[in-house]
């Protein structure tokens, strides 16, 4: 019995031993991702942004109808319930729905027609588009054989005032907000580095004029600010051309947050001897910046650009949604909820509030990541 002991204390020493070989031999970012993957509600929303990214790429594929066509007739119409089963036989479908003129308020009002099943078909034709840019394409994942040319209708999410699929343009809608953070984060994360980064290895008048720059932009109030440079962008330009504006706009407020972290690292490590050996091997200020001194807190970095995003993502929404940023024909969060400032929409249609529940969504997932990505940033702690 004591000799079994005796193994079993050298097995369980010789796994401890090289489990702490594994740990000092790790890189940072292996550090990183073990920690990491222990962080459960980290993980659960990287999982969920992952849904959202999906939805960016196929976004087409997953629309029923074409986001931007209209039927006045169809207008305003209640989400339909989609059905697994009929009877104790397993099928997709959904029944239809008649719109009657109530005799009372002479409103239209929608019922529904149990004997009408309507079956949905996986990988239905639709309307053409190009799967990631390049591949023309009109399957869809589900959708009903003769959708707008007949009486088969399928409005999972029901239909907005100009009878427009709420559930087709929130996939798109999903995309062009989505895509905006992320193009805008990156734009604010090179400008952040860049310009703290110089601040806080060069000083002297270059840190001066940055910092002045950055008290200047946070000092203004964000919403006079966003509605002075979204009146200076033309109404007659494109739906590219204002993307991109706002895209810029959104990254040119963004940055001053990140540069003050970075300009605040940069002057405990300008004086560190990693830096003064670069300094005399010849490297030039711009290689110490950005192959010494920034990749020495990239962890932190990317924790503080995660938890940056949803920032991004609502600021791309409040703009919309009050008219100074995206406008329609282009679709976005932001654009779908203007049709939801008034009280008569969340008492007679509140299913054009539903938009409101991805931004919720986006938001939370980005911040439990970040959060879970600022911990792990500090494997050792």
């Amino acid at each position: 019995m004591a000799e079994e002991s005796a193994a079993l204390g050298q097995v369980l020493d010789d796994a401890a031993d090289r489990s702490s070989e594994r740990v000092y031999s790790a890189t940072q970012w292996q550090l990183m991702w073990w920690r990491l993957r222990k962080h459960r509600l980290a993980m659960a929303a990287a999982i969920v942004l992952l849904g959202f990214y999906i939805v960016v790429l196929g976004a087409n594929f997953l629309a029923v109808s074409d986001p931007v066509f209209s039927e006045a007739k169809r207008g305003e119409m209640p989400p339909q319930r989609l059905h697994f089963f009929d009877g104790f036989k397993p099928g997709l479908y959904v029944t239809g729905v008649s719109g009657q003129r109530d005799s009372k308020t002479f409103k239209k009002v929608y019922v529904n027609d149990p004997e009408v099943k309507i079956p949905v078909r996986l990988f239905a034709r639709g309307y053409e588009y190009d799967f990631l840019g390049f591949i023309t394409t009109d399957r869809h994942l589900f959708g009903v054989s003769a959708p707008h040319k007949s009486e088969e209708t399928l409005f999972l999410l029901g239909t907005d005032v100009q009878g427009r699929d709420v559930w087709s343009r929130l996939m798109v809608a999903t995309r062009v907000s989505m895509l905006i953070g992320l193009v805008s984060v990156v734009i604010s994360l090179i400008l952040g580095v860049l310009l703290g980064g110089i601040s806080g290895y060069y000083g002297g008048w270059a840190d001066i004029i940055i910092q002045r720059v950055i008290e200047i932009l946070r000092s203004i109030p964000t919403i006079p600010l966003w509605m002075g440079i979204a009146a200076a962008v033309p109404r007659e330009w494109s739906i590219i051309k204002m993307y991109f504006a706002i895209t810029i706009i959104i990254s040119l407020i963004g940055w001053t947050t990140l540069a003050r972290e970075v300009r605040g690292r940069f002057l405990s490590l300008r004086d560190e001897d990693f830096v003064t050996a670069a300094e005399l091997s010849g490297a030039s200020k711009m290689r110490i910046i950005f192959r010494h001194m920034a990749p020495s807190f990239l962890s932190h970095i990317i924790a503080s650009t995660t938890l940056a995003l949803p920032a991004i993502i609502i600021s791309e929404t409040s703009l919309s949604f009050l008219g100074l940023g995206l406008r329609p024909p282009a679709i976005s969060w932001g654009v779908m909820l203007q049709a939801a400032q008034n009280v008569q929409t969340i008492a007679l249609t509140p299913w054009l509030m539903i938009p409101a529940i991805p931004v919720i969504g986006a938001v939370l997932a980005f911040n439990f990541l970040g959060d879970g990505l600022r911990d792990a940033a500090d494997p050792y702690g």
